[in-house]
């Protein structure tokens, strides 16, 4: 049987699923059930439209939290902090008991820092002039 390679920046949605869902029931054999959930954590205005959040999921009883933003204005006012503890919370309540992030030099490494995050990792360069940060914590119940 032969096979061919083919390049595309426009995949097919089911060849997408297909690759993913290949990798899931691999590291199912492999690792058990990841009990996968999302988590979100918005932040509304007044009149009830989003301004910002975190996205992120729970698995394998860890927290990853894929995007923390805030607009300018809401920034500075531990608006961010209440939003990863809320996030932290949610965890816990999931059974999590480590976190972990990634994030670039000009974003927000000091800012983990400071809610108890360790650079466990990094990669120079990316983007150019900059680093991807990577980071974790121990959550406490």
């Amino acid at each position: 049987m032969g096979y061919t390679l083919s390049v595309t920046d426009a995949p097919a949605e089911a060849d997408v699923l297909h690759i993913q869902q290949g990798l899931v029931d691999f590291n199912r054999e492999q690792a058990g059930d990841d009990d996968y959930q999302p988590l979100v954590i918005l932040v509304r205005d007044e009149s009830g439209a989003p301004a910002g959040g975190l996205i992120g999921a729970t698995y394998w009883d860890w927290l990853v939290i894929e995007i923390l933003w805030l607009p300018a204005d809401l920034r500075g006012q531990g608006i961010g902090q209440q939003v990863v503890q809320a996030a932290e919370q949610e965890a816990i309540r999931r059974g999590c008991t480590h976190a972990h992030l990634d994030t670039l030099s000009f974003q927000a490494p000091d800012f983990y820092g400071k809610l108890g995050y360790e650079v466990f990792g990094q990669i120079d360069g990316l983007p150019p002039g900059h680093r991807r940060i990577y980071m974790q914590k121990k959550l406490v119940k």
